[in-house]
């Protein structure tokens, strides 16, 4: 019997070229154009944290938040300029894993690349778990779990037709938050402007930064209450810089990028204006139009501004872009999730049925995977709550500041092997080694002697100030121990191999 090969031509029949069409093997498409890449940007940098969580950190900084805001944003810009100096250079998927493994060692990106998979997963766990609570606000009788189950499978079903449809979905959720921000600055600034009466009684103004109690600065830098908690200008950056966590996306998207030497540098370029714009000239609306420490948390401070000045419908609104963003979460992390398994899986660092494609170019055991284990963490959310969201929403807290970590020190990797010669050989560096590597890079991070040494020394003392929160400072021991059963798995992983 004569064997054949996969293409069903006899075996023999290889030599003979001519007569033979052989088939390419399926690869991640190249599909993500400029204007996915900059809405995935700007949507990484907006969700429910800001809508809502802002109120923990007005209330921890009054209106000196937009100082945090601004310090913080600074270092998770030097963050992503670090990541998109290695994904213009060798833009591939998975990306912190892949350049940590590439540059750094295989361990790292094992840890690296598990690390960034799970918090994902916690992530989305979280916030398919409220999704019912924003579905519940119109149709109170329609079980959570049910919400939960319905957007899981419709935006896995849509993550599965390709990295196209993926780009077209955050695109338009992404739409939905920037419209929704434009409206509240303009809306706050005609209440300033033309002097609109509020329901607080105080005159919208930006003098109400400085002239109320306490004045711009009202809990200092840092001081304990009576009560034994700690709050200032520095207890807010600890909030401030989770509010930043999926800015890191664009790195992930570089290796479906149509063309990432110019696309990822114009969307990491456009991260600092982002972070002014979307955070702080919206808080800083907020404060002059509805004094902050009036802002208590009962409500948002999006619904609150519009709430002062009578139109009620705010909350209706706000609701639907909530509802929007925690889909928008979901879709990101599961497109950032296969990607990373695609990545562990041709490191070697996950099971090889991973880094499977189908014809679309999608790693669809991958997708599928990271759903299944997404629905387990649900329904831990579901039956012990507790647990979630103390010890399982500890590591996903942590883990954003180990893959920050990671970045900053696989770049300083990254430049080493560069000027050692060992640049990527279908990069334009191919062939270069010393300055005149160095000078070739096409999209430098700034000062990169001391940046990502600044940046280090930011985040320990993040890690520092989480340990003065009891809310935070679980999150610290279980960084500890996270970190050791990564390190811990990693050895096994490689023993029984």
């Amino acid at each position: 019997m004569t064997s054949t090969n996969r293409a069903g031509n006899p075996a023999g029949s290889a030599n003979r070229a001519d007569n033979v069409t052989v088939q390419e093997p399926p690869s991640l498409r190249k599909s993500l154009k400029n204007r996915h890449i900059q809405l995935i940007a700007l949507g990484g940098a907006i969700g429910t944290g800001l809508f809502y969580g802002s109120s923990e950190s007005i209330s921890l900084a009054g209106p000196a938040i937009l100082l945090a805001y601004l310090i913080g944003g600074i270092a998770i810009f030097m963050i992503v300029r670090a990541l998109s100096e290695m994904s213009v250079e060798d833009p591939k998927a998975g990306a912190f894993s892949y350049y940590a493994t590439r540059y750094w060692s295989k361990r790292a990106g094992f840890v690296s690349g598990w690390n960034y998979w799970f918090n994902y997963i916690l992530v989305s766990m979280v916030e398919l778990s409220v999704v019912g609570s924003f579905v519940n606000y119109w149709f109170p009788n329609i079980p959570q779990w049910a919400s939960a189950a319905f957007f899981l499978v419709v935006i896995t079903a849509a993550n599965l037709m390709g990295v196209s449809k993926f780009g077209e979905i955050e695109f338009w959720f992404a739409i939905i938050k920037i419209v929704a921000v434009l409206a509240m600055i303009v809306g706050g600034l005609a209440v300033i402007a033309f002097n609109l009466p509020t329901d607080s009684g105080v005159r919208a103004s930006f003098a109400n930064w400085f002239a109320l109690d306490g004045g711009f600065l009202p809990n200092g830098v840092m001081q304990r209450n009576a009560d034994g908690t700690w709050t200032g200008l520095l207890m807010a950056l600890v909030v401030v810089m989770f509010s930043f966590g999926g800015t890191e996306l664009i790195g992930v998207t570089a290796g479906e990028t149509e063309d990432p030497r110019t696309t990822i540098p114009k969307a990491t370029n456009g991260v600092i204006w982002r972070i002014l714009v979307f955070y702080i000239v919206a808080l800083g609306v907020i404060m002059a139009v509805v004094p902050w420490n009036m802002i208590d948390g009962a409500s948002s401070p999006f619904v609150q501004i519009f709430d002062s000045i009578g139109v009620h419908v705010a909350a209706g609104i706000l609701n639907f872009v909530c509802l929007t963003a925690v889909m928008s979460v979901y879709n990101s992390g599961l497109y950032a999730n296969s990607r990373m398994l695609y990545s562990l899986a041709r490191q070697g660092n996950a099971p090889a049925y991973l880094g499977r494609l189908n014809f679309h170019g999608v790693p669809v055991a991958a997708v599928l995977t990271s759903a299944a284990i997404t629905v387990i963490a649900v329904v831990v959310v579901f039956v012990w709550p507790e647990f979630a969201f103390n010890y399982l929403m500890s590591i996903a807290t942590i883990s954003a500041i180990i893959n920050w970590s990671m970045i900053m020190i696989t770049e300083m990797k990254f430049r080493r092997v560069v000027a050692a010669g060992g640049s990527p050989h279908d990069s334009a560096l191919a062939g270069k080694s010393g300055r005149e590597a160095l000078d070739a890079i096409a999209f430098k991070l700034p000062a990169a002697r001391v940046t990502p040494w600044v940046v280090l020394a930011f985040l320990a003392m993040i890690v520092v100030l989480m340990c003065f929160s009891a809310s935070y400072r679980i999150a610290v021991v279980a960084g500890v121990i996270w970190l050791a059963v990564l390190l811990v798995a990693y050895q096994l992983t490689q023993r029984r191999r």
